[in-house]
C-alpha cells in the first residue's frame, strides 16, 4: 500500500522524521515558523509550506491537494502546540482562553471534516486530555465514525518507548478502517530505561560559551560569575539546598528565599546520570531553568544544543540549520524543545503499519471466508 501523511505543526520535523524512518511517505510539512523551514527541508523527503493553519481551515481543499492522488490511506498528523495546555503555563497564571493557541484542535476538526484522512494523529501534554475542547474533538472524531484508541493506549511515559527524558505525553491515533493503536512500550524494567549518560557521554567535554571545533551544534550558553559558582556547588542530583548548607547562601535565587518558592528545587540543578534527563524544553540550554546543569562535575555548564537535540531522540546528524547567526540559540533550543521526539514518531508510525496488516488480514479473512 501507498501510506502518505501530511504533517500540520511540522516544526523541525521530529514527527515527520519518525514517521519516515517506519516506512510512511511524509508528503508536506506545514508550518507558521520560518526557522523550520531549513531543518525540513534537509531532512525531510517532503515539502515544507510555510503557513498557518487557521487559512486552511478555513479552504481545507488545500490540505486535500497536499496529498497524491494515488495515495492507499492517507494520514494526517496535527500536534497542535502545547503551551495552553501545559503546567507552565497555568503555574504562571494564564487561562487556556487567555491563549491564542487555545482553538487550535477546532481548526484541525474543520480539516478533517473536509479532508476525511484515513488516520489521525495527534501528539500533546497530558493536560490536553481535561480540557473542553479535545473533549470536542475526541467526540467529532467519534462522529464521524474513527476509531479512537484507548486512554490508557494514548498515555505515553517516554523512558518506556527508548526516549532518554521523563517526558509525558498523550497521543490520539484514529482510523476509519478499525482499531488502532500504540504499539506496546519496549521498555517495562525501569532498570532499563535510557539514561542521560548513555546518550550523551561520548561527546567530546565542553566549557561554557565554547563551540565544539568539529560539531558545530555542540555549544553551550555562556554562563554569569555568579551562575558559574552555583553550578560549581552543585552535584548531579542535588538542589538549592546544598548551598544553605555551605553557607552560600548569597548563591540563593530570589524566589528560594521566599517560603512560597522553597519548593522550586529544579533551577540551578544538574542531571543525573544514570537516570533519564527531564523533560526537554524549550529553555533546555538554560542553567537556571531547570535541572539542566551537566552531570560531569568537570564540565560548568548547562545542556549543549546537541546534547539537548541527542536526549529528543534527533540523530547527530540531523542538519537544524545552514548559518549559525540565521537561528541563534533560542531560536534553535525553541524548535528541539517543541518537537515531538523522532523516536516516538517512529513508534507512531509503527502503529500505523501494525493497523493496515491488521485491518488487510481481516479483510483477506473475510474474502476468503466468503
Amino acid at each position: 500500500m501507498k501510506i502518505t501523511a501530511v504533517d500540520l505543526f511540522c516544526g523541525a520535523g521530529g514527527l515527520s522524521y519518525g514517521l519516515q524512518e517506519a516506512g510512511i511517505s511524509v508528503v508536506k510539512g506545514v508550518d507558521r515558523d520560518p526557522d523550520c523551514k531549513h531543518a525540513y527541508k534537509q531532512n525531510i523527503e517532503g515539502d515544507y509550506v510555510h503557513t498557518d493553519v487557521l487559512p486552511l481551515s478555513q479552504d481545507p481543499e488545500r490540505v486535500a491537494r497536499m496529498f497524491p492522488w494515488d495515495s492507499d490511506l492517507d494520514v494526517l498528523a496535527a500536534c497542535a502546540p502545547c503551551q495552553p495546555y501545559s503546567t507552565m503555563s497555568h503555574s504562571k497564571g494564564k487561562s487556556h482562553e487567555d491563549h491564542q493557541k487555545w482553538g487550535l484542535l477546532n481548526d484541525v476538526k474543520k480539516i478533517v471534516d473536509y479532508v476525511e484522512p484515513d488516520v489521525v494523529v495527534t501528539e500533546n501534554v497530558l493536560q490536553v486530555r481535561k480540557d473542553d475542547v479535545y473533549t470536542e474533538f475526541i467526540d467529532h472524531l467519534d462522529n464521524l465514525g474513527y476509531h479512537v484508541n484507548s486512554d490508557e493506549n494514548k498515555k505515553v511515559y517516554c523512558p518506556e518507548y527508548d526516549i532518554p527524558q521523563n517526558r509525558k505525553r498523550w497521543v490520539v491515533m484514529a482510523s476509519k478502517r478499525g482499531p488502532i493503536a500504540l504499539p506496546d512500550p519496549p521498555i517495562q524494567d525501569p532498570d532499563n530505561y535510557p539514561t542521560v549518560k548513555e546518550t550523551i557521554d561520548y561527546l567530546p567535554p565542553l566549557a561554557a560559551g565554547d563551540v565544539d571545533p568539529d560539531l558545530d551544534i555542540h555549544r553551550s550558553r555562556q554562563l554569569s560569575d555568579k551562575n558559574l559558582e552555583r553550578i560549581r556547588h552543585m552535584e548531579p542530583g542535588g538542589d538549592w539546598h546544598l548551598w544553605e548548607e555551605k553557607d552560600l547562601d548569597h548563591l540563593l535565587a530570589d524566589c528560594h528565599k521566599k517560603a512560597s518558592g522553597r519548593s522550586y528545587t529544579a533551577p540551578y540543578s544538574r542531571m543525573r546520570p544514570d537516570e533519564p534527563a527531564p523533560t526537554i524544553t524549550t529553555q533546555f540550554y538554560n542553567y537556571g531553568s531547570g535541572r539542566f546543569g551537566h552531570y560531569d562535575t568537570d564540565q560548568d555548564r548547562a545542556l549543549s544544543l546537541l546534547e539537548g537535540a541527542l536526549l529528543q531522540t534527533f540523530p547527530e546528524d540531523y542538519d537544524f540549520y545552514d548559518n549559525w547567526d540565521d537561528v541563534g540559540v533560542s531560536n534553535l533550543g525553541r524548535l528541539i524543545g517543541n518537537a515531538v521526539p523522532p523516536r516516538l514518531g517512529e513508534y507512531i508510525g509503527k502503529g500505523i503499519l501494525d493497523h493496515v496488516n491488521a485491518t488487510a488480514t481481516a479483510t483477506e479473512t473475510t474474502v476468503a471466508d466468503d
